[in-house]
Order: C-alpha cells, then sequence, then structure tokens
C-alpha cells in the first residue's frame, strides 16, 4: 500500500499567499506539501491536529543564533528558517560550510557582512568565516572610522567576492560605525543594486538623537534606495527610531509611494541587546537616547550598571559583552502603543533580532537538551513569533491571518527574486517545502522574559523542516538535523 510519508488531519489550514482558509488534511512527501485537502489517503506517520493552525513556517530575516543549541529554542517558536543577514558572515562559504558539517534544525542563510569586511579592511581584522567574529570586535574603535578610497575598494571587493559565493544580500551595521562616510554607504548600495541583491542595514544615529551626525539615518537609507535603486531593508526600525517612530514610517510611507524600494521590519519588545561596547553605549552618549547607565543590565551577571566608571569598567574588560538596554517600557500603555507602531506599518515583518546563547558558565555541547543552568539570552529569541501572535492577531489589530503573513510569505517574498529556494517558502502549497507550523491558536503565547530568557513559547505543537519533525508534541526531536542551506546560488 503506497502513502504519504506524513499527514496531518483535520486543522485549520491556512495558507498566507492564496489565502485558503479550510478545515482540511495536509499530506507531507519527500520533503515537500504533496496535497491539501479532505479525507487524503494513509501516512507512515499521522495526527490529529483539530482545533490547531496548520501554516507556513516562519522564516526569520534577522536571526543573531547560529549554533543548533539556540536554532532549536527558535524552531520552539514556530520559526523553520532563520537568516543572518544583518550583521551576515564572511568569508560567507566558510560560514555555509562549517554550518552544513556540524548540521542544523532548521534552515540558515548568510549575507555578505559590510561589517566584518570593514573590520577586516580599516581594522585589519582577520576573517575565518565564524559567526561570533563581529560581536567579540564590536567594540574595537579601530574600524569605526572614516574609511580611504582603496580600504573602501578593498571592502567592495570582499562584499563582490560574497554575494558571488551565494550571500543573500549585503548587511550592514552603520549605526555601529559612526564615521563611516555617507558616500561609502551609496558604494554598497550601488554595488547591492548591481548584483540584485537587498541590503539590511542597522541605520546610523536619527538627527533627532545625535545632531552631529553625519546624515540622519532614515534619511540615508531612502537616499540610498532612490539614487541607486537598491533594495533598502530597514532592520528592528523600532528600536533605532524608539520616540521618533512616527517621522521615520512617515518618511519611509513617503519613499515607497514615489517607487523606491524601502521594506521595514519590527520585533515586540521594548528592550534591545547588544554588545556593550557598541560606540553607542559610550557613557557620554547615553543621553543622546535619554538613557543613564542604570538603564544598562550586563547580561552575563544580571549587574544592573550602576555609574559611569562602571560602564567603562564593562566596555573595556568585555566589549562583546551582551548588555540589555531598557528603552520603552512595555508595561506603560503609551509606550506600549508606541511599540506597536511599527509592527502595525503597513506591510511591515516581523524578525527577531534573535541573539546568540550565552553561558555563565563552561559552554556546554551544543547537542545537549534541555539546554542546561546558566544560559541566557534576550526573550526575543525564544519569543517573538509568539509574541506577535499574542499581540497582533486579535481581529481589532491585524488577525490572524494578516499577522501570519507578515511572519512568513512577507519575508520569503522579500528574497525570492534572487533566492530560488524562497519560492518554496513561507507558503503552505503543493510542491512548496514542508516547513510547517501547527499550533493552538488559543494557547501559543511566548513565556521566555528578561529574567528568564530561554523559556521556549507554549501552544506550538509540532514544527516539521524540510518534511522532518524537529518539534514533535511540543518537544525537541534531539536527533533531527534537516536544516539545508538559503543560498543565492546553490552550490
Amino acid at each position: 500500500m503506497t502513502g504519504y510519508d506524513v499527514v496531518l488531519r483535520g486543522g485549520r489550514v491556512l495558507d498566507p499567499e492564496s489565502g485558503l482558509d479550510a478545515v482540511g488534511d495536509v499530506a507531507v512527501s519527500q520533503g515537500r506539501v504533496n496535497k491539501i485537502g479532505n479525507a487524503l489517503g494513509p501516512g507512515r506517520v499521522e495526527f490529529s491536529v483539530t482545533g490547531h493552525v496548520v501554516t507556513a513556517g516562519f522564516v526569520d530575516l534577522h536571526s543573531h543564533v547560529s549554533d543548533v543549541a539556540g536554532m532549536r529554542l527558535r524552531a520552539l517558536d514556530g520559526v523553520t528558517t532563520a537568516l543572518e543577514l544583518e550583521a551576515g558572515a564572511s568569508p560567507v562559504d566558510r560560514a555555509y560550510r562549517r554550518a552544513a558539517s556540524e548540521g542544523r534544525p532548521i534552515n540558515y542563510g548568510f549575507a555578505a557582512s559590510w561589517t566584518l569586511a570593514r573590520m577586516e579592511a580599516v581594522g585589519g581584522i582577520k576573517l575565518d568565516g565564524r559567526p561570533d567574529a563581529v560581536l567579540a570586535n564590536i567594540g574595537t574603535p579601530a574600524w569605526q572610522g572614516a574609511a580611504s578610497p582603496g580600504q573602501v575598494t578593498a571592502i567592495l571587493s570582499r562584499l563582490a567576492a560574497d554575494l558571488a559565493d551565494g550571500a543573500l544580500g549585503i548587511g550592514l551595521l552603520l549605526g555601529y560605525a559612526p564615521g563611516t562616510e555617507p558616500g561609502e554607504y551609496l558604494q554598497v548600495a550601488a554595488l547591492a543594486a548591481e548584483s540584485r541583491a537587498p541590503t539590511y542595514t542597522h541605520a546610523r544615529d536619527l538627527v533627532e538623537m545625535t545632531q552631529s551626525t553625519k546624515i540622519d539615518g532614515a534619511e540615508e537609507i531612502v537616499r540610498a534606495a532612490a539614487e541607486t535603486g537598491a533594495h533598502m531593508h530597514y532592520c528592528h526600525v523600532n528600536s533605532t527610531s524608539l520616540r521618533h517612530v512616527d517621522r521615520v514610517l512617515d518618511l519611509v510611507s513617503r519613499a515607497q509611494a514615489a517607487g523606491s524600494r524601502v521594506s521595514v521590519e519590527a520585533y515586540p519588545y521594548g528592550s534591545g541587546m547588544t554588545g556593550i561596547g557598541a560606540a553607542f553605549l559610550a557613557p557620554d552618549r547615553l543621553i543622546e537616547r535619554g538613557l543613564t547607565p542604570s538603564d544598562l543590565t550586563y547580561a552575563p551577571t544580571g549587574e544592573q550598571v550602576a555609574t559611569e566608571d562602571r560602564l567603562r569598567e564593562l566596555r573595556d574588560a568585555d566589549p562583546g559583552g551582551l548588555a540589555i538596554i531598557r528603552q520603552l517600557d512595555e508595561d506603560d500603555p503609551a509606550d506600549r502603543e508606541l511599540l506597536l507602531r511599527p509592527l502595525l506599518f503597513a506591510d511591515a515583518i516581523v524578525a527577531s533580532d534573535a541573539m546568540p546563547l550565552t553561558w555563565s558558565g563552561p559552554v556546554p555541547d551544543q547537542m545537549r537538551w534541555p539546554l542546561p543552568r546558566g544560559s541566557f539570552t534576550h526573550p526575543r529569541t525564544a519569543g517573538t513569533f509568539s509574541r506577535a501572535l499574542r499581540l497582533l492577531a486579535a481581529d481589532d489589530k491585524l488577525g490572524l491571518n494578516e499577522t501570519l503573513r507578515r511572519c512568513s510569505l512577507l519575508p520569503a517574498q522579500l528574497l525570492e527574486g534572487t533566492v530560488p529556494a524562497l519560492r518554496r517558502k513561507g507558503r503552505l502549497q503543493p510542491g512548496c517545502d514542508a516547513d510547517l507550523v501547527i499550533f493552538d491558536p488559543a494557547a501559543v503565547s511566548d513565556r521566555a522574559t528578561y529574567a528568564a530568557s530561554t523559556r521556549a513559547s507554549t501552544g506550538i505543537r509540532h514544527v516539521l523542516v524540510n518534511g522532518s519533525f524537529v518539534v514533535r508534541d511540543g518537544a525537541i526531536v534531539t536527533d533531527a538535523l534537516p536544516g539545508q542551506p538559503v543560498r543565492a546560488n546553490p552550490q
């Protein structure tokens, strides 16, 4: 008797592209969605998913998580593809080869890294494709200033080589290198336009924050889109715009109406996280964001930074050490409304800015599960997509179907013009990759907090990646590593 590999029976089947919203069965064979309908034939594995939503797995454009342990936490939040696009990797081929040799539970991919190319050309830092290279050098001043013409040429050459090796566009941590000349950014955007590759930018400071900035960060992004024709993706517009987000979104909206390709993403948290050595966290610059040292928590120890002198000590001793940055009060109604505004913006993409797992003690074997005690990260790593469903899926916000579209289809469509693999993701249709999430809409919610940052989301029952279960009955399948590389030109 022939049959399907997996049949999910009786769920509410939602496809964010076609608008399908009906109760039925979903059959999977050989890593692809085979058929959607009623009373389908037998499967080698069958589950009744009555009362659950069956939909395309979430595609996260902004994830700094690269190891197995962290990606398992992402899978428990419904993520089936996690891409490192803002910071990127370099040399990108080595990053892909390392991930493939170790195996990954979910799909993965990398942009070319302007940040690392600049660290190499301007700061003299040797690159090896390792994912921790950006944080390790984030506080090094040597790469943050103006580049010579020869150094800009070297940066562009490195980016071109990584694009040729299948990088998914160009990522730029522009806000971490305030000495960068605007002309350099335009040259990078021109390279991206020529290569038909998107860019993913952590914006330079807004003029409201830093009057001495070389150019307003939001203006710089939309200008590059208009002048070069490149697709400029605005990373976490929430955390770089803060209380000026209305002005920024209005600027983006006007640029889009004029025909420029500018897209935005946001995450549903009021606090950020980055290396404590970041340029904009220097003691004399905190006031630009309305912060004081006590708004920072040094995550490795949980210490709330008390004074400017203590902040200087931490920045000197551990510049890449993660710090939580309290920016908006999630319990304050006015701040919560401000937090939601970029998420409700037309066609805004939900993206996590997930941070790597860090350990207060020895780093364990990445295959170990459950996570041992002593691990920490930002709660967005574990809970972004379930939190988005909790906050946005209500009918008085976006509704369930539109929220799912922003979690899966829109990020896939952003890349699919140059990345063929994304044309089969973010949808639930026959022939598409069987990257699926099955969740209880009445129970799905984030559980991670700033104090307990690795608590997995609840309500996520099953997650399949390329037809294989990585989450089954709410638990990680510990021997499942079905994740595949996503490349612009598969090798």
